[in-house]
C-alpha cells in the first residue's frame, strides 16, 4: 500500500504472548542522523493523551554495544539493549549509518525474530537497508530516500523498490522515504492503530499536515544513479543521454548505443538504477525542464523543445504528473518566492503558456480545459464532458504520486502547493507558494 491508499493490508501474523501492541521499540545505531532518530521518539515517546492521542510505551534500544554517536558529535545513551525488542509489538529502525556497511549480525537476528513473532517492523529512510539485510523485504514493495533507492534496488534485487513513494505499507513491514517522510509514516501508523482523529490531533501538535497532498518524493528526484554506475558499460550511454536531453530520442536509441537488444537493455538498466529506462528518461527531461523554468525566460513551448519533448502538451502532462503543477504555475510560484535582487523577469514577451494557465485556473467552471492548437496558435475551449483529449509522450508507467524537501528534514505542508496569483480570477494579488509531495507503490 502506498501513501494514498485508503485500505490497510492485514498483518499476517499474530503477536506472541509476551509482546504488546502498544509497545514500540526504536533501534538506534552509532552514526545514525539525529533528525531521523528523533522522529519515532517524538511520535511514540511523548504522552499527549490530553490532546486525544492514545499513549504508546517507548523502548529505546541500542543496536550495538558501542557509544551511540550522532549528528554534531553528540553521544546518546539507550536505556535498553536488543533483548528489549522481545517485548515490542512494533520495532522501528529510523536510519542506518552507511549504505555501504553491513548492519551488526546480532541486530539482524533480533529483527528476524521479532518479525517471526508477529511484530510490525518499520524502516525509516536508510533503515530500509537494515530491513533488507535481514531479508525482511524480500519479494516485497519498499521505498527509501530517493538518492539511495537505486543502490537498494541493485544490492537487493528481490526487493521491489519504488523511489516515488513517501512510504509503503506492506502490512507487517513498512518503509518510508528520506528525512521528513518518516513523520508521514509514523502518522500513518497512528492512523492505522487509532483512527484519523488521533492522527489528526497528533499532526496538529507536531504542526504538520495529517496527510501530505499528492506527489510522493518524485518531485525531489534528481539524477538518481548509484555511484557504482561509473564502472559499468552503461555509464557511457547514460552520460550521453544526460548530455543530449535537448534531442528527441527514445529508449530504442539508447539500447542501440549500448549494442543491446531492447529487452536486454531494459533488464540491465533496471538492475543498475532501480527504474525502467523510459521512466528514468522522462524524469530527466522533466528535471531539465524544471531547471530551465527556474533559470531562463524561455516560453513553455521553447522549454519543451529544449528538453526533447515532442510537444508542449507532452511536457505539461509529464510535468504535472511528476511535480503536481503545470510548468507555468511552477514558474510563477518559483519567481514569487525568489529573493529580491535576482535576475529581472522579462516583460517584453509574456509567456503564452502563462496566459493559458491563468485562463485555465480562473474561477470559471464552464471552462474546464484549454487546448492549444499549435498551427495558428489559436485557443480552443473544451467544456466539461466534451470529446477530445490531450496527447503526448507515453504516460509515466504505473504511477501518479506525492513529493520532497527543498531542505531535508523540513516537512512540507499541503499549503505549499503551487498556485497562480489571484489576479487571474480578478481578486487582490496573493503570494504563490512553494511546490510540495504524495503516498503508495511504484511500477
Amino acid at each position: 500500500m502506498s501513501q494514498d491508499s485508503t485500505t490497510v493490508p492485514e498483518t499476517s501474523r499474530k503477536l506472541s504472548g509476551r509482546r504488546r501492541r502498544e509497545i514500540v521499540a526504536v533501534l538506534l545505531f552509532s552514526g545514525g542522523p539525529i533528525f531521523e532518530s528523533s522522529i519515532p521518539l517524538s511520535v511514540f515517546g511523548i504522552d499527549r493523551q490530553d490532546a486525544g492521542v492514545p499513549r504508546y510505551r517507548l523502548l529505546v534500544c541500542a543496536g550495538e554495544d558501542v557509544p551511540l554517536r550522532t549528528t554534531g558529535g553528540l553521544e546518546l545513551t539507550a536505556p535498553y539493549g536488543l533483548e528489549a525488542l522481545s517485548r515490542a509489538g512494533t520495532v522501528v529502525v529510523p536510519a542506518w549509518r552507511s549504505i555501504t556497511q553491513p548492519p551488526p549480525a546480532a541486530a539482524l537476528d533480533a529483527l528476524r525474530r521479532a518479525h517471526e513473532e508477529g511484530a510490525r517492523i518499520v524502516g525509516l529512510c536508510t533503515g530500509a537497508f537494515v530491513l533488507a539485510a535481514a531479508g525482511l523485504l524480500d519479494g516485497r514493495p519498499a521505498t527509501t530516500h530517493w538518492m539511495y533507492a537505486p543502490t537498494l534496488a541493485k544490492r537487493y534485487p528481490s526487493v521491489h523498490v519504488d523511489p516515488r513513494e513517501l512510504f509503503v505499507d506492506d502490512g507487517d513491514v513498512l518503509t518510508s522515504a528520506g528525512t521528513a517522510a518518516g513523520i508521514d509514516l509514523c502518522l500513518h501508523i497512528v492512523r492505522t492503530d487509532h483512527g484519523a482523529d488521533a492522527a489528526g490531533a497528533l499532526a496538529r501538535r507536531l504542526v504538520v499536515p495529517p496527510r501530505r497532498s499528492s506527489g510522493g518524493q518524485e518531485r525531489y528526484l534528481d539524477r538518481s544513479l548509484p555511484e557504482e554506475i561509473g564502472a559499468d558499460p552503461l555509464a557511457e550511454v547514460v552520460a550521453w543521454a544526460l548530455e543530449h536531453l535537448h534531442e528527441q530520442f527514445d529508449v530504442e536509441a539508447l539500447a542501440a548505443r549500448a549494442y543491446m537488444s531492447r529487452r536486454t537493455f531494459d533488464r540491465r538498466f533496471r538492475s543498475l538504477t532501480g527504474s525502467a529506462p523510459l521512466q528514468w528518461l522522462i524524469t530527466q527531461r522533466v528535471l531539465q525542464a524544471q531547471r530551465l523554468l527556474e533559470t531562463s525566460d524561455y516560453s513553455v513551448d521553447e522549454v519543451a523543445g529544449r528538453c526533447g519533448f515532442r510537444s508542449p502538451v507532452a511536457l505539461r502532462g509529464h510535468f504535472r504528473r511528476q511535480l503536481g503543477s503545470s510548468p507555468a504555475a511552477y514558474r510563477a510560484a518559483y519567481r514569487a518566492r525568489r529573493p529580491q535582487g535576482g535576475p529581472a523577469e522579462r516583460t517584453d514577451r509574456p509567456d503564452r503558456a502563462d496566459r493559458l494557465e491563468r485562463l485555465e485556473r480562473a474561477d470559471r467552471p464552464d471552462r474546464a480545459e484549454v487546448i492549444e492548437q499549435r498551427g495558428d496558435h489559436s485557443l480552443a475551449l473544451r467544456r466539461p464532458g466534451a470529446p477530445g483529449g490531450h496527447t503526448g509522450h507515453p504516460a509515466h508507467p504505473g504511477h501518479h504520486h506525492h513529493a520532497p524537501h527543498p531542505e531535508p528534514g523540513k516537512p512540507e505542508s499541503d499549503t505549499y502547493a503551487p498556485r497562480l496569483p489571484e489576479q487571474a480570477a480578478g481578486r487582490a494579488p496573493g503570494r504563490p507558494s512553494v511546490p510540495g509531495q504524495r503516498e503508495r507503490p511504484v511500477g
